[in-house]
């Protein structure tokens, strides 16, 4: 069994000349690929491999963020070949209304040159905050599938892991301060409305916990990461009238990200699966003995997944 982990979906845009993402045309003949080749499973069968221990042959696709994407191009595509799959939404965006600080990286970068955040970021921030908690796993695990420079690089990772939490947010308003002024703009066209999350869920598809804040689990203790999953589930279980089964993502994914503690409180929460980053295919153990720690692809390890950037 595979599964597929997908981010930004969508056409180019000028104004973001760098923004990675796939564009749509290549997720449908990815689509036509996937379909060709395997079969595209609904989640609902996941569960049930995952409640039996048994494996199939199957695929699962997975999409993280509650982009705005999601629900613009990806929903009518699914619904257009009669499949499914698991939209993983962080829930802090419809409390706080602010665009949560991954995404504001990524429209930094996408729009301005790596070394010009950089020189920017480096005037902001200081040793003492600093986190050097699994300073060696950040920097030798993450984005080792991706292409960036190195000033993107180091951007992602001071912000996204060795930033303390207490100074991260306050580092990143600077930035967007200086950066986009007129950001509040900007979150509509972000992320998935209340109202398409319930359509999405009536159509068939599968809503999905990806915390309140996406934080970096590890980085938490056990009562910050209780509110990240019980906060988050609640929340998705109102505006949706009620989920037929709980799964979770990890923000940023791979062991580092998360503890032994994440996935006792998983189980503790009655969530049935949840997903790693890890490439590689799912396997029987994988479900009978760490169904929440469960690997996927990404979807530029397959064909037609190549991100793209806006030069057109």
């Amino acid at each position: 069994m595979k599964a597929l982990m997908y981010h930004y979906i969508r056409y180019a845009n000028q104004e973001f000349p760098s923004f990675k993402f796939l564009h749509f045309n290549d997720f449908s003949k990815q689509l036509d690929y996937l379909q060709k080749h395997f079969k595209i499973m609904h989640p609902n069968l996941l569960k049930d491999a995952v409640e039996r221990g048994e494996d199939t042959n199957d695929i699962v696709l997975t999409f993280d963020d509650g982009l705005k994407d999601h629900y613009a191009y990806v929903l009518p595509e699914l619904l257009s070949r009669g499949v499914s799959g698991i939209f993983y939404v962080p829930t802090s965006i419809y409390s706080r209304f602010k665009i949560l600080d991954v995404h504001r990286l990524h429209l930094l970068l996408g729009k301005y040159n790596g070394k010009i955040i950089y020189t920017h970021l480096m005037d902001l921030i200081n040793e003492e905050m600093l986190s050097h908690a699994h300073v060696r796993e950040f920097k030798t695990l993450t984005y080792r599938n991706q292409q960036n420079d190195q000033f993107v690089q180091l951007v992602k990772r001071i912000i996204n892991y060795f930033i303390s939490y207490e100074y991260k947010e306050d580092t990143m308003d600077k930035l967007m301060h200086h950066f986009f002024p007129e950001e509040q703009q900007l979150l509509n066209e972000c992320y998935i409305a209340p109202s398409e999350i319930k359509e999405m869920h009536d159509s068939g598809m599968v809503i999905g916990s990806h915390t309140v804040n996406h934080p970096v689990m590890s980085k938490l203790n056990e009562v910050q990461q209780d509110f990240e999953i019980l906060s988050s589930f609640n929340y998705l279980e109102t505006i949706t009238g009620g989920l037929p089964y709980k799964t979770f993502c990890y923000p940023y994914g791979g062991y580092y990200s998360f503890t032994n503690c994440t996935e006792q409180l998983l189980k503790n929460h009655a969530c049935v699966f949840s997903f790693n980053v890890e490439p590689r295919d799912i396997t029987a153990n994988d479900l009978l003995n760490r169904p929440h720690a469960l690997p996927r692809y990404d979807c530029n390890l397959f064909p037609h997944g190549t991100a793209w950037q806006n030069t057109a």
